[in-house]
């Protein structure tokens, strides 16, 4: 079960602990459901090649089903191919923030005209999401445009909308 916040922010933030970096590409198989791939380097380390599935959120966007599996180098080839479209491309720079919780920031699509960014944080349960407040991690300045269950801020949406593909 993934559960997370997630809001629109304007760059890296300021005075936090970095603890990674990954340069990614993900795209697409299907969005409704979510069926994706991402490539995942690690800055300085290993590369991951992610197979991922992906439920639908609940009514409030905190939370919901996700499969992810490693697969090997043919198989993403392959599924890029069938893709047949360029896959987005991402920063995420991993933060660690006073209360041990981890703030992912990610720059998507630097340099296209459609490019933004997002932070996100997972938690352990609902309750703990929920409950948690930016301000209690000096955050309350970057972290004012939530977008959490907000439709069309997914980036399956964001897919659909830059590369015209994926089923709907």
């Amino acid at each position: 079960m993934e559960i997370e916040r997630k809001w629109m922010v304007n760059g890296w933030p300021d005075g936090l602990q970095l603890l990674k970096i990954h340069q990614m590409d993900q795209g697409y198989i299907s969005v409704h459901p979510t069926v994706r791939i991402r490539r995942e380097a690690l800055v300085g380390g290993d590369t991951e090649l992610i197979l991922c599935f992906k439920g639908a959120a609940g009514a409030d966007g905190l939370s919901r089903q996700e499969i992810e599996t490693r697969i090997e180098e043919e198989l993403f080839a392959k599924l890029e191919a069938l893709i047949g479209r360029p896959l987005i491309q991402k920063e995420r720079r991993t933060y660690l923030l006073p209360d041990g919780h981890r703030l992912e920031v990610n720059c998507v699509d630097e340099g296209r005209p459609s490019a933004f960014w997002y932070a996100e944080i997972e938690y352990g349960t609902e309750e703990e999401a929920r409950s948690w407040k930016a301000e209690e991690a000096g955050l309350e300045g970057y972290l004012q445009e939530e977008c959490t269950g907000k439709p069309g801020s997914s980036m399956g949406e964001y897919w659909l909308e830059t590369r015209g593909a994926g089923q709907a």
